[in-house]
């Protein structure tokens, strides 16, 4: 998702907006040429190139409030029609790092040695509860996770707004927490804070103004917050599928290619998994239900594909840190991985003693779904169901628009198990019954009940390092 027009963005001038209200406005220091917001915009509108001190006076801009929401809502859509070239790419995600602090861990001892500092990131999934049973998994193993979440964007779930589900549990914790638990537990899982905060601000945008599906969006809202984190090593989940934010395997496939160089040349040691989001991950879409499935898996339990993506990412982790003769699957078969989310959940504020199903919130009213006959489940739509369950509460609409905790969906019946007539398919949870409706019409469609099942895909399609 590049532009081959050669055109580039140096010095604009505001004399070419008339009647525009908004001045141009000077970048710091002397001899520093001046640059305005309407003119950045047209020269992307345009398939131009924008130039490195564009590109950096606009992201200091924003951050700093000079450059209103609605102009940057009309430059990632530009973005989003027109591509950035791989140097805009790169100069994008600098500028974002820049425009905040840099956490550096490197000073942490534990037992006299450096942390074995890893982190992992998935591109966005639907069911895509991930991230909470894998951080234990690797703490258990001996690794140390400093996990800069995020909250929902678009159709996925964010790892915030699902732990946030847990009573008491918060993620925005200081850098000095941030350095003990890495030292004394192996993991936070934080709100980025001051980390690249400009992607704070575009994050917010791009959930509620469709500009989430963009390469160079992704690539660098990804990297820009790991690249400020501090860890020394990350792993990519980079989804491929119907409910991914990419459309096709090669955009996916270029997606990672980008982040893998991006990491690689901010001296991270960068892989990435290519994996399936054709199908929702688990049985479980939204917060606190996703929250639940995951204690099952930490109990040894859960869903297969759930477990084995758990695993997958652990692995490479773990062979990133060089902790990689540690077997990843015995934290969950002696329940150690279990025993370090319960620290991690203590140590961030959360109540322990509503790790359970009936402790977390779940919707004041639900709707069922039932087969109309008998057969084998087809496939299920992953993109239907993550607009579903956005549908229900479980996302945004707006910026900051809080979340329903309890909203979200159970699969009864994945592609490929038989199915009786009249049986649950699906139940849907939400506290405000009027959005069944709409929730409903995005599912019509979305699954079929047939005779045989489904061709069997790969939950793992492939390996970019």
């Amino acid at each position: 998702m590049t532009s081959d027009v050669p055109s580039s963005f140096d010095v604009p001038s505001s004399s070419d907006a008339p009647g525009s209200t908004v001045a141009s406005f000077d970048a710091p220091g002397p001899g520093v040429a001046s640059f305005d917001a309407p003119t950045v915009i047209r020269t992307k509108r345009d398939g131009g190139v924008l130039s490195d001190a564009a590109i950096d006076w606009v992201i200091d801009a924003y951050t700093h409030g000079r450059v209103a929401d609605a102009q940057m809502s009309a430059l990632l859509m530009a973005i989003f029609l027109k591509g950035m070239t791989t140097a805009e790419i790169a100069r994008w995600t600098a500028a974002m790092v820049d425009s905040g602090e840099r956490m550096d861990f490197t000073d942490l001892r534990r037992d006299g040695r450096p942390l074995a500092l890893v982190d992992k990131h998935s591109t966005g999934g639907v069911g895509d509860k991930i991230t909470i049973p894998l951080v234990p998994v690797v703490m258990a193993c001996g690794g140390a996770v400093p996990q800069a979440a995020g909250r929902g964007l678009g159709h996925t779930g964010g790892t915030l707004d699902k732990l946030e589900s847990i009573p008491g549990f918060t993620a925005e914790i200081s850098q000095a927490q941030i350095r003990q638990q890495l030292r004394d537990l192996g993991a936070a899982i934080f709100a980025a804070g001051e980390l690249a905060p400009a992607d704070r601000k575009i994050y917010a945008l791009r959930d509620v103004t469709g500009t989430t599906e963009s390469l160079p969006l992704i690539a660098s809202s990804v990297m820009s917050k790991k690249i400020a984190e501090g860890t020394r090593a990350l792993v990519l989940d980079t989804k491929v599928g119907s409910g991914a934010f990419l459309a096709t395997e090669a955009e996916s496939r270029e997606l990672a290619r980008t982040m893998v160089d991006l990491g690689t040349e901010h001296g991270l040691d960068t892989r990435a998994l290519l994996t399936d989001m054709n199908v929702p991950l688990g049985r479980t879409v939204g917060n606190s239900v996703e929250v639940v499935e995951s204690l099952e898996v930490l109990a040894g339990g859960g869903p297969a594909d759930v477990v084995e993506l758990t695993l997958a990412l652990a692995r490479e982790m773990l062979d990133a840190a060089g902790l990689d003769a540690v077997d990843p699957a015995q934290t969950l078969r002696d329940g150690s991985a279990m025993d370090r989310f319960r620290d991690l959940v203590a140590a961030q504020g959360g109540d322990v003693a509503a790790l359970s199903a009936d402790g977390l919130p779940l919707g004041a009213h639900s709707e069922t779904i039932s087969a109309p006959r008998g057969g084998t489940m087809g496939d299920i739509d992953a993109m239907a169901v993550g607009l579903a369950v956005w549908r229900l509460g479980a996302g945004r609409s707006a910026p900051g628009e809080r979340v329903q905790f309890g909203a979200g969906l159970r699969i009864h019946r994945r592609p490929g198990e038989p199915v009786a007539a009249g049986e649950p398919l699906f139940t849907l949870y939400s506290d405000t019954p009027e959005r069944f409706g709409a929730a409903l019409s995005e599912l019509d469609g979305a699954y079929d009940v047939g005779d045989a099942a489904p061709a069997e895909r790969p939950l793992i399609i492939d390996r970019i390092v």
